[in-house]
């Protein structure tokens, strides 16, 4: 019913506009036929005043609002039959009021297509209008050779208020109208309507609408020319680029660098590689590894065999963790990269100005620096934490002897990963989280499968509890946990591994004798070219966020070494979209844009579809049929918002679905892509199919079964 309206209406507007050609009313919006008129008009106003001034308004506002060319000729009508500033008036309002008609119809009839058909292209052009709409607007109404008619269509698309639309648009065609007013005073002089609008005037216009823009702009730019001011520039630099820290995003910051023969040097204190290959990534999933293969063996009945077990060695597992990092290492090394044109120094790096950094008592000079120095753990300052043995995702792979009781803080991802794995592995672990429910940014059905797993494999699951205390006496280490109704109750542990979040490495090296800006939640503040307040200093990977992943460390790693190379000649605008994630637990978690929650919680209206893993054939196979995959459309539309996949192999599945959301592709795609038989990415194809049976085109089935009905 709503898209008929729409249909009815556009019609008619269609109507309107072929009526006024075939008409030729089009005759009369032209310089030589107003100068034939415009006698009759001054006397026929004389006579009647208000009548001709009312109709006078209705016909602009209609024809504004309606998009019909002419409206040049019916201001310069004004100036003529209504003087300067009763045409100025009436032009002005009524030019505005159908301004306004224009972009009303123009939001009803097509903004909810456009916008679901192109969002992803328009999401910065959607961002830039909620923040500087009324600017931009401004701008376009005094560039008078951009058609009146074409702002009203495209800003009806935005998401600009009406009020905002309104009084701006007023005060920006002010100026315009005021010319042509004028200009429609003296109409006799006028040979044609460009004598009005010379270049001179046009680009006058021009600079005044931009000057808004410019003077928001220019604070920005007082302030960084300040910070540069304060310090002297070099007049050669030993250097094209520093970066800072050797993990994922100054890796490949710095190997791209040197593919672009420019001049790199990586610095980095303590590790190459830096939390990804040391203490995060690589040493967590050889442990859910390792893990894993002892949980398999619990599960041997499902692939016929009675019974399975093996003997293990808590620290020879452990040990394994280490030698696996040990194998990778090459990858990363100073050898490696040095061979790939980066040099690369071991110590304390210090910025000392926005040109040089000091190293192991050296100062060196470069024209840009990335800051890549990484996250640490998060450790909370709680009573008695001091006196008991307690670990974090940096420092619990020193362990070689198995706690029996392993205390776990973070119902996250890696309090979930590490949890379950040192359970697999003999310890009774307890997980407390002040959440009610784990994971809590994931979907929730996934998030319950894990939950019940978890369960099922006999960890204890502390929610809504928060850590009250820590106290020790001898070899009893206690913690006291406390509700959300006050309730208290001890617990005995033998080691406590905090996961609740990681802390960006911002301090100690410089930045805050640079004044260089940084957020609420702790990360270096850094503008869509992944550029610091200091303008020469950039930054990505966990220490800017806003995603502490290996994967966007080195997404955003390749924005910062471009723009910090090239910025001078073109610049890019770093992509937040599509931006995949995974737990590894046992089922693994990996999800995509929006699920029920986030998307409810942005206001949006979505469709859900779910296909269950116990409906594949090669889950069934390999005995591993929990868990399912919900894709989030909009209400009868085949453009994918947000993936969520609980079940084995979830982490490679995910990327079909990231790759068709990057490029607009959708569940009809998917389905028309041929998938080798029997794999788990077969999934993908069955979800597309159970989107595409609830959106049978049910009349023309009926006709094609009156179609073989007729034949028979």
């Amino acid at each position: 019913m709503f898209k008929s309206k729409k249909l009815w209406l556009l019609g008619t507007l269609v109507l309107v506009v072929i009526g006024f050609y075939s008409l030729s009313l089009h005759e009369y919006l032209n310089l030589t036929a107003l100068k034939d008129k415009s006698a009759e008009f001054i006397a026929y106003y004389n006579a009647n005043p208000w009548q001709v001034s009312a109709w006078f308004f209705v016909i602009y506002i209609v024809s504004t609002a309606v998009s019909i060319p002419g409206a040049s000729i019916l201001t310069l009508a004004g100036g003529a039959v209504f003087g300067l500033w009763w045409g100025v008036v009436l032009v002005s309002f009524a030019s505005t009021i159908g301004a306004s008609l224009a972009f009303l119809l123009s939001r009803y009839v097509l903004r909810d297509t456009v916008q679901g058909k192109f969002s992803d292209k328009l999401a910065d052009i959607n961002t830039g209008i909620a923040k500087e709409g009324a600017f931009y607007l401004f701008t376009l109404r005094l560039i008078v050779v951009f058609p009146f008619w074409l702002i009203n269509l495209l800003m009806g698309l935005m998401s600009i208020k009406l009020r905002t639309y309104f009084w701006v648009s007023q005060l920006g065609m002010l100026p315009a109208t005021i010319l042509f007013v004028n200009a429609g005073t003296q109409l006799a002089s006028i040979e044609q309507v460009s004598d009005i609008l010379s270049p001179a005037v046009a680009v006058s216009f021009a600079l005044l609408g931009l000057f808004p823009l410019f003077a928001k702009a220019l604070p920005g730019i007082i302030r960084r020319y300040k910070v540069l001011k304060a310090y002297k520039k070099p007049e050669s630099f030993d250097y094209n680029l520093i970066v800072i820290g050797g993990g994922a995003a100054g890796l490949v910051s710095s190997y791209i660098a040197a593919a672009v023969k420019a001049k790199v040097l990586l610095i980095e204190k303590n590790k190459m590689g830096g939390d990804c290959l040391n203490t995060g990534c690589v040493p967590s999933k050889s442990l859910i590894k390792s893990s894993r293969f002892l949980a398999d063996l619990t599960r041997s009945e499902r692939y016929g065999i009675k019974s399975a077990s093996a003997e293990f060695d808590f620290a020879e597992v452990m040990e394994r963790v280490s030698s696996v990092i040990t194998q990778i290492e090459p990858h990363d090394s100073v050898e490696r990269y040095t061979d790939l044109g980066v040099e690369c120094l071991q110590g304390d790096a210090r910025v000392e100005s926005p040109w040089e950094v000091s190293v192991n008592g050296k100062t060196l000079s470069t024209q840009n620096i990335i800051i890549a120095t990484g996250a640490r753990p998060r450790v909370p300052s709680i009573e008695g934490l001091d006196e008991v043995r307690y670990f974090t995702s940096d420092t619990i792979w020193s362990l070689r002897e198995r706690p029996e009781r392993l205390l776990v803080v973070g119902g996250g991802p890696i309090g979930c990963e590490l949890g379950q794995s040192f359970n697999r592995l003999g310890c009774r672990v307890t997980i407390v989280d002040i959440a009610d429910r784990l994971m809590g940014p994931e979907d929730e059905d996934a998030a319950l499968l894990l939950t019940q797993q978890l369960e099922a494999e006999g960890v204890e699951l502390k929610l809504s509890q928060s850590i009250d205390s820590f106290s020790a006496e001898g070899d009893k280490q206690v913690v006291t946990l406390k509700s959300k109704a006050g309730e208290t109750q001890h617990i005995e542990f033998d080691a406590v591994l905090f996961a609740i979040g990681r802390v960006p490495n911002i301090s100690g090296f410089g930045l805050e004798e640079l004044a260089v800006q940084t957020t609420a939640s702790g990360t270096i503040e850094v503008d869509k070219y992944m550029r610091t307040s200091v303008p020469t200093i950039y930054a990505c990977g966990d220490v800017a966020g806003p995603y502490q992943f290996t994967h966007t460390a080195a997404h955003y790693a390749w924005y910062s070494a471009v723009n910090s190379l090239f910025g001078d000649v073109w610049r890019f605008k770093a992509d937040h979209r599509v931006i995949p994630r995974v737990t590894f637990t046992d089922p693994e978690i990996a999800s995509v844009g929006y699920n029920e929650q986030s998307a409810k919680i942005a206001g949006l209206i979505v469709e859900t579809t779910v296909f269950k893993l116990d409906e594949l054939d090669r889950a069934i196979v390999d005995g591993k049929t929990e868990g399912f995959i919900k894709v989030l459309t909009p209400v009868g539309k085949d453009k994918i918002l947000g993936v969520s996949i609980v079940g084995e192999h979830a982490g490679e599945m995910l990327p079909e679905f990231v790759l068709a959301m990057k490029h607009g592709l959708g569940l009809n795609k998917i389905l028309g892509t041929i998938h080798a038989y029997p794999t788990w990415a077969e999934a993908n194809k069955y979800t597309a199919g159970v989107w595409k049976k609830n959106h049978q085109p049910h009349k023309l089935l009926k006709l094609l079964e009156r179609y073989h009905m007729a034949k028979r």
